[in-house]
């Protein structure tokens, strides 16, 4: 096979980390495609990048390293997503807490009952006999084995077809099973010491069941006598909050604010880029990658509107907290009146009709647009004016117009400064307006004082 990928006559081959070894050569190696992309370390990229500088590489994985989601998040690899899960398949019902026995009974004895099957994760050689001993022990009607990676290859390719063939009902063996293992009848995962495994680990690990049409679960168990770290906690809890099937990109993405992402051109993979912070590094890749590829830098000037409107998106409308600050993003992101269209029918959609405060939030963000387009970027209270600038000197018509409209504005032209005494009711004693009466006229100062060719 080796004089076959030399010389040219071998035109697909598939295999192993073996591949990247100095001894295997290819006379015109074109395409490398890399399933299970975590699996392969910074050392095994390196080595692909050797064998011949234009390759096309096409990594595949449920569960990006930081390092490639990043480089991907910020332009240096194209990305795409496959979302869409195959036909009546269910998400994995995923439980984290405290290991007790009756939870692990409970759990192989449920799966029992409706004959399926229970894979046991024990990530510790020396001692997994004596945890299969102990399920044995608590479920006597369970047919228990073992498997890990010191036996030798016949006994466990013997054990493995074996649970295919339902010969037994619980599998306790080590993370060996997280990837390529693909037994329908196998819908309940108990990992023991769960906080010790990467967000990666849990994520493939939980793909081991569920794979048919039946529902499956997940434990995700820790030591109930010892305290949990902050990171393992984390971990446990971006596990247990993103079950949904395809949630490995989210996961991935929770991976990446923990670790860090690396050094994208050294052999760290992991940690924080500790010498001009995180931000500012994604910042400077950025430009980076805008700069070589010719694309001019675009950016969305900042527009500041401090003024007493309730604008916001409350938690009865959107309950959870991450959903929320990802509506915000958009709606921030939504420069132009089409857009904010399109996230006002994506909130109707989702959440139903908006209530009054949300409303009055869309609203201030198609004024924000409006002043962006001339150069307004900070509107906000002074005293008993509301400030607008910066503004360039207005036309001897506007000027007018304002001093006819507002009286007793100011124009402050050397701090670029127009102030308009804030509007009150007609009333005597001049109550302040209501939010909506006072977005309709904040769109009234618009149309008369700023709208070109007003």
């Amino acid at each position: 096979m080796l004089a076959g990928l030399k010389e040219g006559s071998i035109d697909v081959v598939i295999g192993t980390h073996r591949l990247l070894s100095k001894e295997v050569q290819f006379k015109d190696l074109g395409l490398v495609v890399i399933d299970e992309e975590q699996r392969f370390g910074v050392e095994h990229k390196e080595q692909l990048k050797k064998m011949r500088t234009n390759v096309d590489v096409l990594a595949m994985t449920a569960t990006p390293i930081p390092r490639t989601l990043e480089m991907s998040l910020a332009g240096i690899r194209e990305t795409s997503e496959l979302n869409t899960p195959p036909e009546e398949r269910h998400p994995v019902l995923t439980y984290v807490g405290p290991y007790t026995d009756k939870q692990v009974s409970a759990a192989v004895r449920r799966e029992l009952m409706r004959e399926g099957q229970v894979f046991y994760v024990h990530n510790r050689v020396a001692d997994i006999d004596r945890v299969a001993a102990r399920i044995k022990e608590l479920v006597p009607e369970a047919r228990v084995e073992v498997a890990h990676g010191q036996m030798g290859e016949a006994r466990l390719e013997q054990i493995v077809n074996d649970f295919w063939e339902r010969r037994f009902d619980v599998l306790v063996s080590t993370t060996i099973i997280e990837t390529g293992l693909d037994i329908s009848n196998a819908n309940t995962l108990i990992v023991d010491k769960a906080s010790a495994f990467g967000l990666s680990q849990l994520h493939q690990l939980r793909g081991r069941v569920g794979r048919s049409r039946e529902r499956a679960y997940a434990y995700f168990l820790y030591p109930a006598e010892k305290p949990l770290g902050e990171d393992a906690l984390e971990r446990l809890k971006a596990v247990a909050a993103h079950n949904e099937l395809g949630a490995g990109f989210q996961l991935a993405k929770k991976d990446l604010q923990l670790r860090g992402a690396g050094n994208l051109l050294g052999g760290e993979q992991s940690g924080h880029i500790e010498g001009v912070g995180f931000d500012l590094y994604l910042r400077m890749v950025g430009e980076a990658v805008a700069d070589f590829r010719g694309e001019e830098e675009q950016t969305v000037t900042e527009v500041k509107i401090e003024l007493p409107i309730n604008a916001h998106l409350p938690s009865e409308y959107v309950p959870s907290e991450p959903l929320r600050l990802e509506a915000y993003r958009k709606l921030a992101a939504a420069d132009t009146e089409e857009k904010i269209s399109e996230v006002l029918a994506e909130w109707q959609d989702r959440y139903g009709e908006p209530p009054t405060a949300v409303e009055n939030l869309l609203e201030v963000a198609r004024f924000r647009n409006r002043v962006r387009s001339v150069g307004i970027t900070d509107v906000g209270v002074q005293g008993k004016f509301i400030r607008f600038a910066p503004v360039e000197d207005l036309p001897e018509s506007r000027q007018l117009r304002m001093e006819r409209l507002y009286p007793g504005a100011q124009q402050k032209v050397a701090m670029k400064q127009i102030l308009l005494p804030k509007p009150t009711t007609k009333k005597i004693g001049g109550e302040e307006l209501s939010d909506g009466a006072l977005l309709e006229w904040l769109n009234q100062v618009w149309e008369g004082l700023f709208k070109p060719n007003a």
